[in-house]
């Protein structure tokens, strides 16, 4: 069977390019946003543990409203929740602008976690109506352009913004930022998206919210190849956020001939052009869906590999470096993609924002606990910058053959 091209994907199906346009826009002001806060935080504390904290409180705030975050996907109409989280996004954006100082940092990591929070009910109610608006046979050129897209956003948002921040200040980034996310919801309020909602669901909301979470949870543990395809990012971000969320940005606050937020850009470039080659190769190499389930724990793996030896030729050139940390994110870029479409596939419309929210919240809760040990560690030298990257890169190897070894058996059963 044929798959379809992006650009023809995008020129035939007006909900998914206005999906499609909503999500890239409103995440390269993400980035414009992001880097502001590392520097802010950076340049008032020097500290490698409130830098690490920082994507700790990101993502753990992304994870903690996921359960009930993907109930309301699958409860409420998926578009306005992903319209309003946008418009208050909007509102606290324009919030960073009243942080002037030290004194105020405590506020970057308030208003970081509120808006996380609204991303991650945003991103579960994106992926549950992704299958809504495109046939099962273009899941796959969907999910790859969706991600590539993600990771231009990414690139060029950070870049971007260390150049803006670089010159114009950290203002700037905030009040991009707070336009993008409008932008974003004025795009998506004339999309229309279909939805089944269970008849479970249309009685008293807190009432029926633990029984409802919890057939979430029976879901994914009544089918073993689906209970262990959504590890399959957790198992990366189980050393990724040490890695990508502290490790590099160290690194790129050191570069030589470059500002502090222009240095953070250029990684985060790097990462970006990763995240976006991967899904593209994927799709157009592996087309056996039946390996999937294998090849998400070696791309694990081979991230790992490419992160060791980043660590292991750390200064000894710049562009050697850059390349490692794009091959990396390849590699990590294609087991989000690959395992996202599994479980899209696999998982029933009137459950599958429940799924989703799980499949975040272990990612989240692995990124987090990876980011803040990284920071804490590192700030207290129980190792250099350079076997710190080393030794995370391992646990990254392991991780991955370990889920490769886990092989449940694909045993399907109906949700009670």
């Amino acid at each position: 069977m044929n798959q379809i091209g992006y650009l023809e994907l995008l020129r035939t199906n007006a909900p998914f390019r206005r999906l499609w346009a909503a999500s890239v826009i409103s995440m390269l002001g993400e980035w414009f946003n992001t880097i502001a806060l590392f520097l802010i935080i950076y340049e008032n504390t020097e500290s490698e543990f409130l830098l690490g904290l920082l994507f700790t409180i990101r993502m753990l705030c992304f994870a903690v409203f996921q359960p009930f975050g993907g109930l309301l996907a699958d409860r409420y109409n998926r578009k306005s929740i992903m319209v309003w989280t946008n418009w208050a996004q909007v509102v606290l954006a324009l919030s960073f602008l009243l942080i002037r100082g030290a004194e105020d940092i405590v506020w970057i990591y308030v208003l970081t976690g509120l808006m996380m929070i609204l991303h991650g009910m945003y991103v579960t109610a994106e992926r549950a109506a992704l299958p809504n608006i495109v046939p099962e046979k273009d899941l796959a050129t969907a999910n790859a352009l969706d991600a590539a897209s993600w990771s231009t956003a990414l690139c060029t948002g950070a870049m971007l913004g260390g150049v803006v921040v670089e010159f114009q200040g950290t203002d700037a980034a905030f009040i991009i930022d707070a336009f993008t996310f409008a932008i974003s919801a004025i795009l998506l309020r004339k999309l229309t998206i279909p939805q089944t909602v269970e008849d479970d669901l249309k009685g008293p909301l807190f009432s029926t919210t633990f029984k409802n979470i919890r057939k979430g949870w029976t879901r994914i543990f009544g089918e073993k190849r689906l209970l262990r395809i959504v590890f399959a990012k957790s198992s990366w971000n189980v050393a990724g956020g040490g890695l990508a969320g502290v490790f590099l940005l160290v690194a790129g606050s050191d570069i030589d001939g470059f500002g502090m937020a222009f240095g953070f850009g250029i990684f985060f470039f790097a990462r970006g052009i990763g995240t976006g080659i991967g899904p593209i190769v994927s799709r157009r190499y592996f087309v056996d869906e039946k390996r999937w389930p294998v090849l998400v724990g070696l791309l694990v793996s081979l991230s790992g590999v490419f992160y060791f030896l980043v660590g292991w030729t750390l200064g000894f050139n710049l562009y050697l470096t850059i390349g490692l940390v794009i091959l990396a994110h390849s590699a990590s870029g294609a087991n989000w993609v690959l395992s996202t479409i599994l479980t899209q596939q696999w998982v029933e419309d009137e459950i599958r924002g429940r799924v989703f929210s799980m499949d975040m919240l272990m990612m989240s809760v692995a990124f987090s606990v990876s980011s803040a040990v990284a920071g804490y560690l590192l700030e207290n030298e129980f190792f250099n910058l350079q076997q710190g990257f080393i030794i995370f890169s391992i646990i990254m190897i392991a991780s991955g053959l370990f889920f490769t070894l886990w092989r449940p058996d694909a045993v399907k059963s109906t949700v009670q």
